[in-house]
């Protein structure tokens, strides 16, 4: 008597094969995402953690090898970030004190100007009705990155406390990975099997060089665009260049999506204070210059850091903010680019010899 399977056509049994394995992986997935958020109090602070460990190792590594002690090496470089971020933070608060009060009032009035705008005066058919209901649906997606893993929108009390522990924590973190960081890589590296150890130690390589690549590249690609932005603001009589300043640098560490809207931003600002024919110059030079950046700085600045394609970056941004909010927007192309070069890495090392 045949197999009752028998019968059941070659592709069918193979597509329900790979069918119930993807299933598997979707699950496995979709609770590793669930338990990443539920811990994301945990999580993001150790992902800073290794932010900073990489930009304050070659500070840690240069004493050491003048013969300080691993501990006061890590101390040392940590107090010395601290003063200058604490440094540079009291420069663009003096800096954007005086004009902090105006960004809101203006940026409303130059919402308000592009609604007339639209409603009154554009090709476009469009009503009011639409235009309030398009406002009040961006209101609660920026709210939404606010949101706690329960849904709730954090209070201010919440939100400052849950910074500040984050914020001791992470550096907590980082002055052990500074300390103990080589240590513990070669640690697991001996974990594994001898026909992965090569392989391993490669992956954790490439992502370490991957991580300082894309810090090294923002940081470069945002004082280029936050000078640019400035001046251009500064030569068409507008206000707020400071704040603008900020806020494009900053923009840099969100790839696509970052340089876009602190662009948008500097057009409204621009409009208000200065102009049409104002916001029209610093349109143009924000193309430009975000042009000229993806095509030209980018590929040499970032090498191959952030060799991703446009449709990943943006569904990393997208996803991020959706799962941690604001900080998992700002996290989410670094960590997507360590990881694909970690795992590259790892499968151009060969077949394992065990």
């Amino acid at each position: 008597m045949p197999d009752a399977t028998s019968t059941v056509p070659r592709p069918l049994e193979k597509a329900a094969a790979y069918s119930w394995r993807l299933i598997v992986i979707g699950v496995v997935v979709v609770a590793g995402l669930w338990l990443l958020q539920r811990a994301a109090i945990v999580v993001i602070p150790i992902v800073i953690a290794l932010f900073l460990t990489r930009i304050l190792s070659p500070v840690s590594g240069w004493l050491c090898r003048h013969r300080w002690r691993p501990g006061v090496a890590a101390l040392a470089s940590l107090l010395v970030f601290m003063v200058v971020i604490g440094s540079l933070l009291t420069v663009v608060v003096r800096s954007v004190a005086g004009e902090a009060d105006s960004i809101g009032p203006t940026l409303t009035e130059a919402t308000d100007e592009i609604e007339d705008w639209l409603v009154d005066d554009s090709p476009f058919e469009i009503s009011r009705a639409t235009i309030d209901r398009i406002r009040d649906d961006a209101a609660v997606e920026f709210d939404s990155l606010l949101q706690s893993s329960d849904g709730s929108i954090k209070d201010r009390a919440t939100l400052v406390a849950e910074l500040f522990a984050g914020s001791v924590l992470a550096l907590i973190l980082t002055f052990f990975l500074l300390r103990d960081g080589r240590r513990l890589a070669e640690w697991s590296v001996r974990r594994a099997r001898n026909g992965r150890r090569s392989q391993l130690r490669r992956s954790l390589d490439a992502a370490w060089s991957a991580l300082a690549g894309y810090l090294r590249g923002a940081s470069l690609l945002g004082v280029v665009e936050a000078v640019a932005i400035g001046i251009t603001l500064w030569l068409v009589g507008a206000d707020l260049i400071a704040p603008m300043m900020v806020l494009t640098f900053l923009g840099a560490f969100v790839p696509l999506v970052g340089a876009v809207l602190a662009g948008v931003i500097a057009v409204m600002v621009a409009l208000v204070t200065a102009g049409t024919s104002a916001a029209i110059i610093v349109a143009v030079v924000a193309l430009v210059v975000q042009q000229l950046d993806n095509d030209l700085l980018a590929p040499v600045i970032y090498g191959r850091a952030l060799r991703l394609h446009p449709a990943v970056v943006l569904l990393s941004v997208v996803g991020g903010g959706a799962l941690f909010g604001l900080a998992g927007t700002v996290l989410a192309v670094p960590i997507v680019a360590v990881a694909s070069h970690a795992i590259r890495a790892y499968r151009e090392g060969g077949e394992p010899v065990d």
